[in-house]
Protein backbone atom coordinates (compact mmCIF):
# COMPACT_ATOMS: atom_id res chain seq x y z
CA UNK A 1 0.00 0.00 0.00
CA UNK A 2 2.92 2.35 0.55
CA UNK A 3 3.92 2.15 -3.13
CA UNK A 4 0.37 2.81 -4.37
CA UNK A 5 -0.18 5.95 -6.41
CA UNK A 6 -2.28 8.70 -4.79
CA UNK A 7 -5.95 8.55 -5.73
CA UNK A 8 -7.43 11.59 -7.43
CA UNK A 9 -10.59 12.31 -5.45
CA UNK A 10 -11.77 15.09 -7.74
CA UNK A 11 -15.13 14.25 -9.31
CA UNK A 12 -15.18 14.12 -13.08
CA UNK A 13 -18.17 14.64 -15.29
CA UNK A 14 -19.03 11.70 -17.61
CA UNK A 15 -18.19 13.85 -20.66
CA UNK A 16 -14.73 14.58 -19.24
CA UNK A 17 -14.25 10.88 -18.41
CA UNK A 18 -15.11 9.88 -21.98
CA UNK A 19 -12.62 12.45 -23.31
CA UNK A 20 -9.90 10.93 -21.08
CA UNK A 21 -10.75 7.40 -22.27
CA UNK A 22 -10.61 8.47 -25.92
CA UNK A 23 -7.27 10.15 -25.30
CA UNK A 24 -5.87 6.98 -23.72
CA UNK A 25 -7.05 4.92 -26.68
CA UNK A 26 -5.34 7.33 -29.09
CA UNK A 27 -2.20 7.15 -26.93
CA UNK A 28 -2.11 3.34 -27.08
CA UNK A 29 -2.71 3.33 -30.83
CA UNK A 30 0.05 5.89 -31.34
CA UNK A 31 2.53 3.90 -29.24
CA UNK A 32 1.75 0.73 -31.22
CA UNK A 33 2.19 2.63 -34.48
CA UNK A 34 5.56 4.03 -33.39
CA UNK A 35 6.73 0.62 -32.21
CA UNK A 36 5.73 -0.96 -35.51
CA UNK A 37 7.49 1.84 -37.39
CA UNK A 38 10.69 1.24 -35.42
CA UNK A 39 10.53 -2.51 -36.12
CA UNK A 40 10.09 -1.83 -39.84
CA UNK A 41 13.09 0.50 -39.83
CA UNK A 42 15.23 -2.15 -38.13
CA UNK A 43 14.18 -4.78 -40.68
CA UNK A 44 15.01 -2.41 -43.56
CA UNK A 45 18.41 -1.64 -42.05
CA UNK A 46 19.21 -5.36 -41.62
CA UNK A 47 18.22 -6.06 -45.22
CA UNK A 48 20.43 -3.21 -46.38
CA UNK A 49 23.43 -4.65 -44.50
CA UNK A 50 22.90 -8.10 -46.05
CA UNK A 51 22.68 -6.53 -49.52
CA UNK A 52 25.99 -4.61 -49.23
CA UNK A 53 28.03 -7.65 -50.40
CA UNK A 54 25.97 -7.99 -53.55
CA UNK A 55 26.07 -5.96 -56.71
CA UNK A 56 24.27 -2.63 -56.34
CA UNK A 57 20.85 -2.66 -57.97
CA UNK A 58 20.05 0.73 -59.54
CA UNK A 59 16.29 0.12 -59.12
CA UNK A 60 16.37 -0.42 -55.33
CA UNK A 61 14.68 2.36 -53.34
CA UNK A 62 17.00 4.07 -50.85
CA UNK A 63 16.17 2.94 -47.32
CA UNK A 64 17.34 6.28 -45.96
CA UNK A 65 14.76 8.16 -48.04
CA UNK A 66 12.10 5.61 -47.11
CA UNK A 67 12.74 6.06 -43.37
CA UNK A 68 12.80 9.82 -43.78
CA UNK A 69 9.48 9.73 -45.66
CA UNK A 70 7.75 7.55 -43.07
CA UNK A 71 9.09 9.79 -40.30
CA UNK A 72 7.63 12.87 -42.01
CA UNK A 73 4.27 11.11 -42.41
CA UNK A 74 4.16 10.38 -38.68
CA UNK A 75 5.00 13.98 -37.85
CA UNK A 76 2.41 15.31 -40.30
CA UNK A 77 -0.52 13.19 -39.06
CA UNK A 78 0.07 13.04 -35.33
CA UNK A 79 1.71 16.36 -34.53
CA UNK A 80 -1.19 17.35 -32.28
CA UNK A 81 -1.28 14.01 -30.47
CA UNK A 82 2.44 14.26 -29.69
CA UNK A 83 1.77 17.52 -27.90
CA UNK A 84 -1.01 15.93 -25.86
CA UNK A 85 1.18 12.97 -24.91
CA UNK A 86 4.28 14.95 -23.97
CA UNK A 87 4.05 13.85 -20.33
CA UNK A 88 3.49 10.16 -21.08
CA UNK A 89 6.32 7.62 -20.64
CA UNK A 90 6.91 5.19 -23.52
CA UNK A 91 9.44 2.43 -24.00
CA UNK A 92 9.87 3.06 -27.71
CA UNK A 93 12.04 5.80 -29.14
CA UNK A 94 9.84 8.59 -30.49
CA UNK A 95 11.06 11.01 -33.13
CA UNK A 96 12.10 14.52 -32.12
CA UNK A 97 9.16 16.92 -32.02
CA UNK A 98 9.19 20.57 -31.07
CA UNK A 99 6.48 20.62 -28.35
CA UNK A 100 6.66 24.38 -27.92
CA UNK A 101 5.73 25.07 -31.54
CA UNK A 102 2.23 26.48 -32.00
CA UNK A 103 -0.44 24.25 -33.49
CA UNK A 104 -1.41 25.21 -37.00
CA UNK A 105 -5.14 25.87 -37.17
CA UNK A 106 -5.36 24.58 -40.72
CA UNK A 107 -4.65 21.06 -39.46
CA UNK A 108 -7.83 18.92 -39.33
CA UNK A 109 -7.11 17.59 -35.82
CA UNK A 110 -6.32 21.10 -34.57
CA UNK A 111 -9.79 22.27 -35.58
CA UNK A 112 -11.36 19.52 -33.49
CA UNK A 113 -9.38 20.50 -30.39
CA UNK A 114 -10.12 24.17 -31.03
CA UNK A 115 -13.86 23.45 -30.97
CA UNK A 116 -13.42 21.50 -27.73
CA UNK A 117 -11.63 24.47 -26.17
CA UNK A 118 -14.43 26.81 -27.25
CA UNK A 119 -17.07 24.47 -25.78
CA UNK A 120 -15.21 24.39 -22.46
CA UNK A 121 -15.04 28.19 -22.39
CA UNK A 122 -18.76 28.52 -23.17
CA UNK A 123 -19.78 25.99 -20.48
CA UNK A 124 -17.56 27.52 -17.83
CA UNK A 125 -19.20 27.43 -14.41
CA UNK A 126 -20.24 30.65 -12.67
CA UNK A 127 -20.71 31.43 -9.00
CA UNK A 128 -23.81 33.14 -7.57
CA UNK A 129 -24.72 34.29 -4.08
CA UNK A 130 -28.35 33.39 -4.76
CA UNK A 131 -30.12 30.87 -6.96
CA UNK A 132 -31.55 32.35 -10.20
CA UNK A 133 -34.96 31.42 -11.58
CA UNK A 134 -35.30 29.18 -14.62
CA UNK A 135 -38.73 29.63 -16.24
CA UNK A 136 -38.51 26.51 -18.39
CA UNK A 137 -40.49 23.40 -17.44
CA UNK A 138 -38.20 20.57 -16.36
CA UNK A 139 -39.00 16.91 -16.86
CA UNK A 140 -36.43 15.41 -14.49
CA UNK A 141 -34.36 16.51 -11.51
CA UNK A 142 -31.70 14.55 -9.63
CA UNK A 143 -30.34 15.60 -6.23
CA UNK A 144 -27.06 14.31 -4.80
CA UNK A 145 -26.24 14.79 -1.12
CA UNK A 146 -23.82 13.06 1.28
CA UNK A 147 -26.62 12.76 3.83
CA UNK A 148 -29.89 10.91 3.17
CA UNK A 149 -33.06 12.86 2.38
CA UNK A 150 -36.36 11.66 3.79
CA UNK A 151 -38.20 11.34 0.49
CA UNK A 152 -39.77 7.88 0.54
CA UNK A 153 -41.74 5.78 3.03
CA UNK A 154 -43.22 8.84 4.70
CA UNK A 155 -45.16 8.65 7.91
CA UNK A 156 -48.87 9.38 7.93
CA UNK A 157 -48.38 12.72 9.72
CA UNK A 158 -45.63 13.78 7.28
CA UNK A 159 -47.70 13.02 4.18
CA UNK A 160 -50.81 14.67 5.61
CA UNK A 161 -48.94 17.80 6.78
CA UNK A 162 -47.17 18.21 3.45
CA UNK A 163 -50.46 17.84 1.58
CA UNK A 164 -52.27 20.31 3.86
CA UNK A 165 -49.45 22.88 3.64
CA UNK A 166 -49.46 22.75 -0.15
CA UNK A 167 -53.24 23.01 -0.51
CA UNK A 168 -53.49 25.92 1.94
CA UNK A 169 -50.44 27.63 0.45
CA UNK A 170 -48.62 28.10 3.76
CA UNK A 171 -45.06 27.59 4.94
CA UNK A 172 -45.28 25.55 8.17
CA UNK A 173 -41.65 26.26 9.05
CA UNK A 174 -42.32 30.01 9.37
CA UNK A 175 -45.99 29.92 10.44
CA UNK A 176 -47.22 28.86 13.84
CA UNK A 177 -49.44 25.88 12.99
CA UNK A 178 -49.93 22.44 14.41
CA UNK A 179 -48.60 20.79 11.24
CA UNK A 180 -45.59 18.52 11.06
CA UNK A 181 -42.45 20.47 10.07
CA UNK A 182 -40.13 17.47 9.69
CA UNK A 183 -37.94 17.20 6.57
CA UNK A 184 -40.18 14.49 5.15
CA UNK A 185 -43.29 16.69 5.30
CA UNK A 186 -41.49 19.70 3.80
CA UNK A 187 -40.07 17.58 0.99
CA UNK A 188 -43.46 16.05 0.20
CA UNK A 189 -44.88 19.57 -0.18
CA UNK A 190 -42.46 20.26 -3.07
CA UNK A 191 -43.64 17.24 -5.10
CA UNK A 192 -47.23 18.45 -5.63
CA UNK A 193 -48.79 20.56 -8.39
CA UNK A 194 -52.21 21.24 -9.97
CA UNK A 195 -53.21 20.13 -13.46
CA UNK A 196 -56.26 20.18 -15.73
CA UNK A 197 -57.36 18.13 -17.56
CA UNK A 198 -56.07 14.85 -16.16
CA UNK A 199 -56.80 11.64 -18.06
CA UNK A 200 -54.90 8.76 -16.41
CA UNK A 201 -54.73 6.71 -19.61
CA UNK A 202 -53.12 9.54 -21.64
CA UNK A 203 -49.88 11.48 -21.30
CA UNK A 204 -50.92 15.11 -21.66
CA UNK A 205 -47.42 16.56 -21.26
CA UNK A 206 -45.25 16.62 -23.23
CA UNK A 207 -47.67 16.39 -26.12
CA UNK A 208 -45.70 14.15 -28.46
CA UNK A 209 -46.96 12.33 -31.52
CA UNK A 210 -46.23 8.85 -30.19
CA UNK A 211 -49.16 6.48 -29.80
CA UNK A 212 -50.33 5.31 -26.39
CA UNK A 213 -50.79 1.62 -25.75
CA UNK A 214 -54.41 2.10 -24.62
CA UNK A 215 -55.49 5.01 -26.79
CA UNK A 216 -59.23 5.13 -27.46
CA UNK A 217 -60.97 7.98 -29.29
CA UNK A 218 -63.33 10.10 -27.22
CA UNK A 219 -66.97 10.55 -28.11
CA UNK A 220 -68.69 13.85 -28.78
CA UNK A 221 -70.25 13.90 -25.28
CA UNK A 222 -66.87 13.48 -23.59
CA UNK A 223 -65.26 16.12 -25.81
CA UNK A 224 -68.03 18.64 -25.02
CA UNK A 225 -67.73 17.99 -21.28
CA UNK A 226 -63.94 18.45 -21.39
CA UNK A 227 -64.35 21.69 -23.35
CA UNK A 228 -66.83 23.14 -20.82
CA UNK A 229 -64.65 22.22 -17.84
CA UNK A 230 -61.52 23.56 -19.49
CA UNK A 231 -63.21 26.89 -20.23
CA UNK A 232 -64.18 27.27 -16.57
CA UNK A 233 -60.73 26.22 -15.38
CA UNK A 234 -58.93 28.62 -17.70
CA UNK A 235 -61.20 31.49 -16.69
CA UNK A 236 -60.66 30.67 -13.00
CA UNK A 237 -56.88 30.66 -13.39
CA UNK A 238 -56.82 33.94 -15.25
CA UNK A 239 -58.97 35.60 -12.58
CA UNK A 240 -56.59 34.34 -9.89
CA UNK A 241 -53.70 35.78 -11.88
CA UNK A 242 -55.35 39.19 -12.19
CA UNK A 243 -56.12 39.22 -8.45
CA UNK A 244 -52.46 38.30 -7.73
CA UNK A 245 -53.54 35.11 -5.97
CA UNK A 246 -51.58 33.05 -8.52
CA UNK A 247 -48.01 34.02 -9.51
CA UNK A 248 -47.93 32.17 -12.84
CA UNK A 249 -49.43 29.29 -14.80
CA UNK A 250 -48.81 27.44 -18.07
CA UNK A 251 -51.08 26.65 -21.02
CA UNK A 252 -49.55 23.76 -22.97
CA UNK A 253 -51.08 23.21 -26.41
CA UNK A 254 -49.95 20.80 -29.13
CA UNK A 255 -47.76 23.26 -31.05
CA UNK A 256 -47.02 26.01 -28.53
CA UNK A 257 -46.90 26.86 -24.81
CA UNK A 258 -48.00 30.08 -23.08
CA UNK A 259 -46.60 31.29 -19.76
CA UNK A 260 -48.90 33.76 -17.97
CA UNK A 261 -47.26 35.75 -15.15
CA UNK A 262 -48.76 38.15 -12.61
CA UNK A 263 -47.86 41.81 -12.28
CA UNK A 264 -44.57 42.28 -10.47
CA UNK A 265 -42.92 39.06 -11.70
CA UNK A 266 -39.68 39.79 -13.54
CA UNK A 267 -39.97 43.54 -12.96
CA UNK A 268 -43.04 43.89 -15.24
CA UNK A 269 -45.67 46.20 -13.67
CA UNK A 270 -48.61 44.56 -15.50
CA UNK A 271 -49.75 41.03 -16.16
CA UNK A 272 -47.98 39.59 -19.16
CA UNK A 273 -47.63 36.43 -21.21
CA UNK A 274 -44.85 34.74 -23.20
CA UNK A 275 -45.84 32.50 -26.11
CA UNK A 276 -43.29 30.11 -27.63
CA UNK A 277 -42.78 28.90 -30.24
CA UNK A 278 -44.87 30.79 -32.78
CA UNK A 279 -45.43 30.47 -36.50
CA UNK A 280 -46.26 32.90 -39.27
CA UNK A 281 -49.88 31.75 -39.21
CA UNK A 282 -50.13 32.26 -35.45
CA UNK A 283 -48.72 35.79 -35.69
CA UNK A 284 -51.10 36.60 -38.55
CA UNK A 285 -54.05 35.34 -36.50
CA UNK A 286 -53.03 37.50 -33.53
CA UNK A 287 -52.71 40.57 -35.77
CA UNK A 288 -56.13 39.83 -37.21
CA UNK A 289 -57.53 39.91 -33.66
CA UNK A 290 -55.72 43.24 -33.06
CA UNK A 291 -53.47 41.70 -30.39
CA UNK A 292 -50.21 43.63 -30.15
CA UNK A 293 -47.05 41.69 -29.38
CA UNK A 294 -43.29 41.94 -29.56
CA UNK A 295 -40.50 39.50 -30.33
CA UNK A 296 -37.76 40.42 -27.82
CA UNK A 297 -35.26 37.77 -28.92
CA UNK A 298 -35.60 38.69 -32.59
CA UNK A 299 -35.14 42.41 -31.87
CA UNK A 300 -32.09 41.62 -29.71
CA UNK A 301 -30.54 39.54 -32.49
CA UNK A 302 -31.09 42.28 -35.08
CA UNK A 303 -29.93 45.10 -32.81
CA UNK A 304 -26.45 46.47 -33.54
CA UNK A 305 -24.12 47.72 -30.75
CA UNK A 306 -24.65 51.31 -31.88
CA UNK A 307 -28.43 50.94 -31.67
CA UNK A 308 -28.16 49.21 -28.30
CA UNK A 309 -26.03 52.05 -26.93
CA UNK A 310 -28.52 54.67 -28.13
CA UNK A 311 -31.63 52.80 -27.00
CA UNK A 312 -33.81 55.04 -24.86
CA UNK A 313 -37.16 53.26 -24.84
CA UNK A 314 -38.36 50.99 -22.02
CA UNK A 315 -40.12 47.63 -22.21
CA UNK A 316 -43.59 49.04 -21.61
CA UNK A 317 -43.07 51.91 -24.06
CA UNK A 318 -41.02 49.90 -26.54
CA UNK A 319 -41.37 49.47 -30.24
CA UNK A 320 -44.55 47.68 -31.28
CA UNK A 321 -43.41 45.16 -33.86
CA UNK A 322 -46.88 44.04 -34.78
CA UNK A 323 -47.95 47.54 -35.86
CA UNK A 324 -44.65 48.01 -37.63
CA UNK A 325 -45.16 44.73 -39.48
CA UNK A 326 -48.57 45.88 -40.65
CA UNK A 327 -47.07 49.16 -41.86
CA UNK A 328 -44.31 47.30 -43.66
CA UNK A 329 -46.86 45.06 -45.36
CA UNK A 330 -48.86 48.09 -46.50
CA UNK A 331 -45.72 49.79 -47.80
CA UNK A 332 -44.66 46.59 -49.52
CA UNK A 333 -48.07 46.28 -51.20
CA UNK A 334 -47.82 49.90 -52.38
CA UNK A 335 -44.36 49.23 -53.76
CA UNK A 336 -45.65 46.13 -55.54
CA UNK A 337 -48.43 48.17 -57.16
CA UNK A 338 -45.94 50.75 -58.34
CA UNK A 339 -43.68 48.02 -59.74
CA UNK A 340 -46.57 46.41 -61.58
CA UNK A 341 -47.59 49.73 -63.12
CA UNK A 342 -43.99 50.41 -64.11
CA UNK A 343 -43.69 46.97 -65.75
CA UNK A 344 -46.97 47.49 -67.59
CA UNK A 345 -45.69 50.83 -68.90
CA UNK A 346 -42.67 48.98 -70.30
CA UNK A 347 -44.93 46.60 -72.19
CA UNK A 348 -44.31 43.48 -70.08
CA UNK A 349 -46.92 40.75 -70.43
CA UNK A 350 -49.50 40.38 -67.61
CA UNK A 351 -48.55 36.70 -67.20
CA UNK A 352 -44.89 37.64 -66.68
CA UNK A 353 -45.88 40.34 -64.17
CA UNK A 354 -47.94 37.74 -62.29
CA UNK A 355 -44.97 35.34 -62.16
CA UNK A 356 -42.68 38.09 -60.88
CA UNK A 357 -45.20 39.05 -58.16
CA UNK A 358 -45.61 35.40 -57.16
CA UNK A 359 -41.86 34.91 -56.82
CA UNK A 360 -41.57 38.08 -54.77
CA UNK A 361 -44.35 36.93 -52.45
CA UNK A 362 -42.70 33.54 -52.03
CA UNK A 363 -39.38 35.16 -51.11
CA UNK A 364 -41.14 37.42 -48.60
CA UNK A 365 -42.97 34.46 -47.07
CA UNK A 366 -39.76 32.43 -46.83
CA UNK A 367 -38.05 35.31 -45.05
CA UNK A 368 -40.88 35.58 -42.52
CA UNK A 369 -40.88 31.82 -41.87
CA UNK A 370 -37.14 31.58 -41.18
CA UNK A 371 -37.62 32.04 -37.41
CA UNK A 372 -40.74 29.90 -37.08
CA UNK A 373 -40.75 27.38 -34.23
CA UNK A 374 -37.44 28.72 -32.89
CA UNK A 375 -36.44 30.77 -29.87
CA UNK A 376 -36.54 33.99 -31.90
CA UNK A 377 -40.24 33.41 -32.61
CA UNK A 378 -41.20 33.83 -28.94
CA UNK A 379 -43.86 36.53 -28.43
CA UNK A 380 -44.25 38.88 -25.46
CA UNK A 381 -47.72 40.27 -24.68
CA UNK A 382 -48.58 42.49 -21.70
CA UNK A 383 -51.29 44.64 -20.17
CA UNK A 384 -54.68 44.82 -21.85
CA UNK A 385 -53.36 42.78 -24.78
CA UNK A 386 -52.93 39.89 -22.34
CA UNK A 387 -56.70 39.88 -21.74
CA UNK A 388 -57.21 39.86 -25.52
CA UNK A 389 -54.88 36.83 -25.76
CA UNK A 390 -56.93 35.12 -23.04
CA UNK A 391 -60.13 35.64 -25.07
CA UNK A 392 -58.42 34.40 -28.22
CA UNK A 393 -57.23 31.17 -26.56
CA UNK A 394 -60.61 30.70 -24.88
CA UNK A 395 -62.58 30.87 -28.14
CA UNK A 396 -60.07 29.60 -30.70
CA UNK A 397 -60.76 26.19 -32.17
CA UNK A 398 -57.32 25.83 -33.73
CA UNK A 399 -55.62 25.10 -30.39
CA UNK A 400 -57.47 21.75 -30.18
CA UNK A 401 -56.53 19.12 -32.74
CA UNK A 402 -59.11 16.95 -34.46
CA UNK A 403 -56.82 14.04 -35.34
CA UNK A 404 -54.39 11.82 -33.50
CA UNK A 405 -54.37 10.46 -29.97
CA UNK A 406 -55.19 13.90 -28.46
CA UNK A 407 -58.15 14.63 -30.73
CA UNK A 408 -60.68 16.83 -28.95
CA UNK A 409 -58.58 17.23 -25.79
CA UNK A 410 -57.98 20.89 -24.78
CA UNK A 411 -54.55 22.25 -23.77
CA UNK A 412 -53.08 21.25 -20.41
CA UNK A 413 -53.04 23.78 -17.57
CA UNK A 414 -50.32 23.70 -14.86
CA UNK A 415 -50.36 25.88 -11.77
CA UNK A 416 -48.71 26.00 -8.31
CA UNK A 417 -52.06 27.01 -6.71
CA UNK A 418 -55.50 25.45 -6.75
CA UNK A 419 -58.13 26.45 -9.29
CA UNK A 420 -61.54 25.27 -10.47
CA UNK A 421 -61.69 21.66 -11.78
CA UNK A 422 -57.97 21.20 -11.05
CA UNK A 423 -56.50 17.79 -10.25
CA UNK A 424 -53.82 17.44 -7.58
CA UNK A 425 -50.80 15.61 -9.02
CA UNK A 426 -47.48 14.56 -7.54
CA UNK A 427 -44.03 13.91 -8.95
CA UNK A 428 -42.53 10.43 -9.13
CA UNK A 429 -39.85 10.09 -6.46
CA UNK A 430 -37.09 7.47 -6.50
CA UNK A 431 -34.26 7.22 -3.96
CA UNK A 432 -31.01 5.32 -4.37
CA UNK A 433 -27.36 5.25 -3.36
CA UNK A 434 -24.50 5.99 -5.74
CA UNK A 435 -20.73 5.84 -5.34
CA UNK A 436 -18.60 8.44 -7.09
CA UNK A 437 -14.83 8.78 -6.63
CA UNK A 438 -14.70 6.54 -3.56
CA UNK A 439 -17.51 8.57 -1.92
CA UNK A 440 -21.07 7.45 -1.17
CA UNK A 441 -23.91 9.80 -2.12
CA UNK A 442 -27.66 9.63 -1.62
CA UNK A 443 -29.61 10.28 -4.80
CA UNK A 444 -33.20 11.51 -5.06
CA UNK A 445 -34.71 11.60 -8.54
CA UNK A 446 -37.91 13.55 -9.30
CA UNK A 447 -39.72 12.84 -12.55
CA UNK A 448 -42.75 14.61 -13.98
CA UNK A 449 -43.69 18.27 -14.49
CA UNK A 450 -41.28 20.39 -12.43
CA UNK A 451 -42.46 24.00 -12.30
CA UNK A 452 -40.02 26.91 -11.78
CA UNK A 453 -40.63 27.20 -8.01
CA UNK A 454 -39.61 23.59 -7.25
CA UNK A 455 -35.83 24.01 -7.51
CA UNK A 456 -35.66 27.17 -5.31
CA UNK A 457 -37.90 25.44 -2.76
CA UNK A 458 -35.68 22.34 -2.66
CA UNK A 459 -32.58 24.52 -2.46
CA UNK A 460 -33.93 26.37 0.60
CA UNK A 461 -35.05 23.07 2.11
CA UNK A 462 -31.62 21.42 1.72
CA UNK A 463 -29.86 24.57 2.88
CA UNK A 464 -31.74 24.40 6.19
CA UNK A 465 -32.02 20.61 6.55
CA UNK A 466 -28.42 19.54 5.83
CA UNK A 467 -24.97 20.84 6.68
CA UNK A 468 -23.20 19.41 3.63
CA UNK A 469 -22.86 20.40 0.01
CA UNK A 470 -25.44 19.26 -2.52
CA UNK A 471 -25.88 19.30 -6.28
CA UNK A 472 -28.70 18.95 -8.79
CA UNK A 473 -28.88 17.86 -12.43
CA UNK A 474 -31.93 18.78 -14.51
CA UNK A 475 -33.53 17.75 -17.77
CA UNK A 476 -35.19 20.69 -19.55
CA UNK A 477 -38.06 20.69 -22.00
CA UNK A 478 -36.55 22.26 -25.12
CA UNK A 479 -39.81 23.93 -26.19
CA UNK A 480 -39.87 26.04 -23.00
CA UNK A 481 -36.25 27.27 -22.97
CA UNK A 482 -37.34 30.46 -24.74
CA UNK A 483 -39.21 31.58 -21.59
CA UNK A 484 -35.94 32.02 -19.72
CA UNK A 485 -34.28 33.81 -22.64
CA UNK A 486 -37.18 36.22 -23.04
CA UNK A 487 -37.15 36.95 -19.29
CA UNK A 488 -33.43 37.74 -19.51
CA UNK A 489 -34.03 40.10 -22.46
CA UNK A 490 -36.83 41.91 -20.60
CA UNK A 491 -34.69 42.43 -17.49
CA UNK A 492 -31.83 43.73 -19.66
CA UNK A 493 -34.19 46.26 -21.22
CA UNK A 494 -35.39 47.41 -17.80
CA UNK A 495 -31.82 47.83 -16.56
CA UNK A 496 -30.81 49.73 -19.69
CA UNK A 497 -33.78 52.04 -19.25
CA UNK A 498 -32.60 52.83 -15.68
CA UNK A 499 -36.05 53.75 -14.48
CA UNK A 500 -35.82 53.92 -10.69
CA UNK A 501 -39.57 53.58 -10.34
CA UNK A 502 -39.57 50.26 -12.15
CA UNK A 503 -36.67 49.00 -10.06
CA UNK A 504 -38.50 49.92 -6.86
CA UNK A 505 -41.74 48.27 -8.05
CA UNK A 506 -40.25 44.81 -7.36
CA UNK A 507 -40.68 45.39 -3.62
CA UNK A 508 -44.39 46.22 -4.05
CA UNK A 509 -44.79 43.32 -6.43
CA UNK A 510 -43.41 40.88 -3.88
CA UNK A 511 -45.69 42.25 -1.15
CA UNK A 512 -48.76 42.18 -3.41
CA UNK A 513 -48.06 38.51 -4.21
CA UNK A 514 -47.65 37.51 -0.56
CA UNK A 515 -51.00 35.62 -0.63
CA UNK A 516 -50.20 33.70 -3.82
CA UNK A 517 -49.17 30.52 -2.01
CA UNK A 518 -45.38 30.76 -2.50
CA UNK A 519 -42.84 31.56 0.20
CA UNK A 520 -41.34 35.03 0.54
CA UNK A 521 -37.88 33.88 -0.56
CA UNK A 522 -39.20 32.38 -3.81
CA UNK A 523 -41.31 35.47 -4.55
CA UNK A 524 -38.26 37.66 -3.96
CA UNK A 525 -36.28 35.60 -6.48
CA UNK A 526 -39.09 35.83 -9.05
CA UNK A 527 -39.52 39.60 -8.61
CA UNK A 528 -35.78 40.37 -8.59
CA UNK A 529 -34.53 42.70 -11.33
CA UNK A 530 -30.89 41.79 -11.83
CA UNK A 531 -28.75 40.54 -14.70
CA UNK A 532 -28.24 37.29 -12.80
CA UNK A 533 -31.85 36.95 -11.65
CA UNK A 534 -32.79 34.58 -14.50
CA UNK A 535 -30.55 31.85 -15.90
CA UNK A 536 -31.04 28.67 -17.90
CA UNK A 537 -29.66 25.82 -15.78
CA UNK A 538 -28.71 22.24 -16.42
CA UNK A 539 -26.48 21.63 -13.38
CA UNK A 540 -26.36 23.33 -10.00
CA UNK A 541 -24.22 22.76 -6.91
CA UNK A 542 -24.06 24.49 -3.53
CA UNK A 543 -20.84 25.00 -1.57
CA UNK A 544 -21.45 25.31 2.16
CA UNK A 545 -18.08 26.95 2.91
CA UNK A 546 -18.48 29.85 0.48
CA UNK A 547 -22.32 29.85 0.62
CA UNK A 548 -22.41 30.16 -3.16
CA UNK A 549 -24.12 28.36 -6.03
CA UNK A 550 -22.30 27.04 -9.06
CA UNK A 551 -24.43 26.98 -12.20
CA UNK A 552 -23.68 25.63 -15.65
Amino acid sequence: MSNAAPVDVQWKHPDELMKILRLKQKQKALQARLKKQEVDQQQIQSQDLRAQDKRKNPFVVSTQNLAKKSKNEVLGTDDTLFQLLQNSTTTSRAPDVNLEAPIERNHPLANVFLRCEQDVEETQEKFYNFLPIDWSIKSRLRLLTPQPIVAGNLKTSQEASGLTSFIRGIDPSTTSTGLDISPGALFHQSTLYWQHPHLPWLTLYPRTARQEATCHPLGSAEIDALSRQWTESFRSLFQLLRARQCPYFYVCANSFTVLFRAAGIGGCPEIHAILAPSSRGMRAALRQEDIEFRQPLKSKANETPEKAANAETSVTEGFDESCQAIKEEEEASDDDMEEEEWLESLGVDASEIKKISLRSAQRQQKKECESDFGDHSALFIEGAECAALFNYLLNSKSIVTNVGRLAGIPPTLFSPVAFLWATLRNLQVRTSKVRLEETNYHSVELKGVLLPHVLPYLSNFLHNATTDNFSATMGNNLNTLAFTKVSQALIDDILEDKDKKQLSDQVFGRENLSDSGLSASILEAMCRVDRDAVKAMERMSFNRESSSFTIS
